[in-house]
């Protein structure tokens, strides 16, 4: 009476793993065609140097050569320099994005929220408008000629702010990703809040706890695998950025460079034609990014073994 018990259980398992398989296929298919291949590719033609003849009459050659982009871009001061800017964008910039999220979300999750429906839409806006819109957008207001706000400033106070300075250039640029993006983020950690049970939250209150410590000791380390994953998402963006400031480079006075972010960079050394240097650096960028958000996973994720 057990053998077709075991062979009925072992065929559903291979049903159920077909099943499976098939609802990746599409997945794997796009994930496959659309990063790894591309990913692929970019690795191998870093592998070679582009070469040109003296007088540049002749079209340039390919020739192996492994290390040579990878050392040229660890000695390229620009490119050092662009890697070093997103880093510090990322470490000042993300904490203040997901904590506004973090604190917009739970202001609409309170209970004595009004018409919540209309302030989660109000703060998600902003993400519906394109990146480069957005940049366009600010890119008047922070314009030293049209900027509202500036010539608010000036005849009020006699002064104006320096959008495009060297000091404020990367924070402008900041502004415009935190408004674009907080909605998105807050969201997404309002949906987890979404999940947590009222009984334990009835309880707390029960026992006489405010509505800010049930937010600091219940809801807020309920809904950390939300922040972990706006978190890693939001180190990956910030790795990629480039529509703000490409927008924003013929207003900036030149303290917008072509080697402003690590991608533009990259596309500065496409539109030159010299791929092979244009993939090494994009594959150190994808390698930089991989390692941050495996060690913050790792490290954020070390408490839960």
């Amino acid at each position: 009476m057990t053998t077709p018990t075991l062979r009925t259980s072992g065929g559903a398992r291979r049903r159920a793993t077909r099943s499976a398989w098939l609802f990746l296929l599409p997945f794997a298919l796009l994930f496959l065609l659309m990063y790894l291949v591309p990913l692929g590719f970019a690795v191998v033609q870093s592998l070679f140097k582009l070469q040109r003849s003296g007088l540049g009459l002749s079209a340039p050659t390919l020739t192996f050569d492994p290390a040579f982009n990878y050392g040229r871009a660890f000695g390229d001061a620009d490119f050092i320099a662009s890697l070093g800017r997103v880093v510090l964008f990322g470490v000042v910039q993300v904490p203040i994005m997901l904590g506004l999220a973090l604190f917009l979300a739970l202001l609409i999750d309170s209970r004595s929220a009004k018409l919540k429906g209309f302030y989660r839409l109000a703060a998600f806006l902003p993400y519906a408008v394109p990146g480069v819109i957005s940049a366009v957008m600010w890119s008047f207001l922070y314009s030293p000629v049209t900027s509202p706000l500036n010539n608010a400033l000036q005849d009020a106070f006699g002064f104006t702010l320096p959008f495009f300075s060297e000091s404020w250039v990367l924070w402008s640029v900041a502004n415009i990703v935190t408004w674009g993006w907080t909605g998105y983020n807050m969201l997404i950690i309002y949906s987890s809040l979404q999940t947590v049970p009222t009984e334990v939250i009835e309880a707390a209150r029960l026992d006489g706890a405010s509505s800010w410590r049930i937010a600091w000791s219940i809801k807020i380390p309920m809904v950390r695998p939300a922040l972990i994953l706006t978190t890693i998402f939001s180190i990956i963006g910030s790795a990629q950025l480039y529509n703000e400031p490409a927008v924003l480079q013929p207003l900036s006075g030149g303290t917008i460079t072509k080697t402003f972010t690590p991608l533009m960079s990259a596309q500065a050394q496409a539109a030159a034609q010299n791929y092979p240097y244009a993939a090494a650096q994009a594959v150190v960028i994808a390698v930089l990014v991989g390692v941050l958000s495996i060690t913050f996973f790792k490290i954020t994720n070390r408490g839960d073994k």
